[in-house]
Order: C-alpha cells, then structure tokens, then sequence
C-alpha cells in the first residue's frame, strides 16, 4: 500500500487496519483518560519511594526528635500514611479503568486491557455473557466482567453499536407473564 503525503511517497507494511490487533481482535474502545491514570499513579509511586529513602536520611540530620512517644508514634503513623495508604487507595479507584477493549467477532470475545498494581497493562479476556451490569449505579463501575469491575466511557465507542453488544442491550427480551403471576402469588 502506496500512499502519497505531501508529495512524498509512504510505504506501509502493515496488512491489517490500525485498529486491529492480532491476537486481541478489533479495537472498539480507547479510554481517554489512560495517560493521566498512568501519570497519577506513577506519581504517587515515585513519591512514596522518595519518601521511603528520604526519612530517616532527615531524620538523622536534622536531629528531629520528640520526647513524647505517643507525639513520635502520630508523627510515624502520618508520614505512614500519605506513603501507603495514598498509592494502594489510587490502585483500588484506578485497576478498573479501562485502557483498551478489544472485540474478536469468532469467539464473541473482549479483551480489556488495564493497569495492574506495578503499572504494566494486563490483559483480561471475557466473553459477552460474562458481563454483568449492577443493579445500582456504582462510582468506578460500568460493569462486571466475570468477577471484575471495569470502567468504560459510553460515549468514547467508535460505534455505538460496540456498547450495546458489549453490555447486552442488543439481545430480545422475554418477558414471561406467567412467570410474574407465580411471584406475584407467592408474595
């Protein structure tokens, strides 16, 4: 494939669309808040680390000490705290968020590509059936794939269709009326 930009002429090599992945299927979703997840948590990581190795250095030097252990004890635990508990809690919020979702139209298969807690993407392969949406609305949750909460934008598919197929709003519904009067006469 030949094309021409500006005059001069390009040659690819690639033989599938660049939305196209060969083990993972066709691209159907980019999450557009993928940079700054990764930036956030690598942030917050680096900063942590630099905490770790920095304390006891100023510690030391700066001859910070408190007579009080309890005062000692609150100083540790608060310091212990933002190097912690502010990275692992970024993990929890953010390991849902979806990357990339792939869609392989043999199998009806998705693969979601996330972020896992050493901030390498992890895929994670579903089947449509798989997808189970929560009965209340939950902050960083679309829906369930198998297990797993994942976090989608509905407005960033390319097709819309895409969304509808993934979280099953393109299946009939049944409605059995029979089904209803047994309920409703065992209440």
């Amino acid at each position: 494939q030949v094309t021409s930009f500006q005059g001069v002429a390009l040659r690819s090599l690639c033989t599938s669309s660049p939305h196209e992945h060969p083990e993972h299927g066709r691209l159907v979703y980019k999450g557009n808040l993928a940079k700054a997840v990764l930036g956030v948590r690598f942030f917050s990581y680096s900063t942590s680390i630099f905490n770790l190795f920095m304390m006891p250095y100023i510690m030391l030097k700066t001859g910070i000490g408190f007579e009080s252990l309890l005062i000692q004890a609150a100083f540790y635990g608060l310091i212990g705290f933002f190097t912690f508990v502010t990275p692992v809690t970024l993990h929890v919020l953010t390991k849902g968020y979806v990357i990339r979702l792939y869609y392989k139209d043999e199998m009806d298969t998705y693969t979601a590509i996330t972020y896992n807690a050493i901030l390498a993407e992890k895929a994670t392969v579903f089947h449509q059936k798989d997808v189970k949406i929560p009965d209340i609305t939950k902050m960083f949750t679309t829906f369930y794939a198998k297990t797993k909460s994942m976090l989608v934008n509905p407005t960033l598919f390319a097709n819309p269709q895409d969304y509808n197929h993934l979280m099953g709003y393109d299946k009939s519904f049944y409605f059995n009326l029979e089904e209803e009067k047994e309920a409703g006469e065992k209440k």
